[in-house]
C-alpha cells in the first residue's frame, strides 16, 4: 500500500513541526515528525485502524500529540487530507 498527502496536509505537518520547534526546540519538533511517520506506518499496515468519521473519511488519533490523521483508503492508496489538531474546529480543513 502507498500513501499520498494532500498539499494542505503537508502544510499542516510543516506548521505543527514549526510550532513545536518555536515553543520547545528541535527535539520536540523531531518527535512530532517521528510520531507522524510511525502513525502512517501503522495505517499502511492496518488501513482500517482509524475510526469512521465524517461520511467517507477515517480518523486516526496520534499517540503522543493532540493531532488526528484524516484519511481515506481507496484500492491500494491511503490518501491523507489533514493532520488536524484536536482543539481546533473539527472541519477547518474541509474548505
Amino acid at each position: 500500500m502507498n500513501y499520498s498527502l494532500h498539499p494542505e496536509a503537508s502544510q499542516d505537518i510543516d506548521d505543527a513541526a514549526a510550532y513545536y520547534q518555536k515553543q520547545a526546540g528541535k527535539v520536540l519538533s523531531q518527535a512530532f515528525l517521528s510520531e507522524f511517520e510511525r502513525s502512517v506506518e501503522r495505517l499502511l499496515r492496518h488501513p482500517l485502524l482509524g475510526s469512521t468519521w465524517r461520511k467517507d473519511k477515517r480518523r486516526y488519533i496520534m499517540a503522543r500529540f493532540p493531532y488526528a490523521i484524516i484519511y481515506t483508503v481507496t484500492g491500494n492508496e491511503l490518501r491523507i487530507y489533514a493532520i488536524a489538531h484536536q482543539s481546533r474546529h473539527p472541519t477547518y480543513w474541509r474548505g
